[in-house]
């Protein structure tokens, strides 16, 4: 079995998108993103599929869940579901979104790589996570150079 891990940048009011897009930009956080999921399978929903300024993103397996039966997108395997999409891979599936992806992975996630951005965002898609279980193992805190504070937290269970 896969580790299972999430990848998630969290608004203080749970806002993780708006529109179809990330409503904050910090551009560290896009770098360890990349360096977190490099070299691994990543899994997402058809939306966060679709709001991906490059498809596939180079350098990883790209898995994408959705309903649709006759999907199918350049450089993507289709899954009709998260089982689905994390059964017979090796090594880390790293769920990067969205809102439902990330509700459905929780229970099967043994590692949480969270940004926690501190501040409230207008948003559209939210993710509420419940931390009842795991534990910070690590935290690190930033300021972007406009001076908006983040938090790197890896939690574990």
């Amino acid at each position: 079995m896969s580790e299972i891990v999430l990848v998630v940048a969290i608004a203080d009011n749970a806002v993780i998108g708006k529109d179809g897009a990330i409503p904050w930009h910090i551009s560290e956080d896009l770098k360890r993103f990349k360096a977190l999921t490099l070299g691994h399978t990543i899994v997402m929903g058809r939306k966060t599929w679709d709001s991906l300024p490059r498809k596939p993103l180079p350098g990883r397996v790209n898995v994408v869940v959705t309903r649709q039966k006759d999907w199918s997108a350049e450089g993507a395997l289709s899954a009709s579901s998260l089982g689905q999409a994390t059964s017979g891979t090796s090594g880390t599936v790293m769920v990067i979104g969205g809102a439902e992806i990330y509700e459905r992975a929780l229970p099967l996630a043994s590692r949480i790589e969270l940004t926690e951005v501190h501040q409230n965002f207008d948003g559209d898609a939210r993710f509420h996570l419940d931390r009842t279980g795991w534990h910070e193992t690590a935290r690190e805190e930033h300021v972007t150079p406009d001076g908006l504070r983040y938090s790197y937290v890896t939690l574990t269970r």
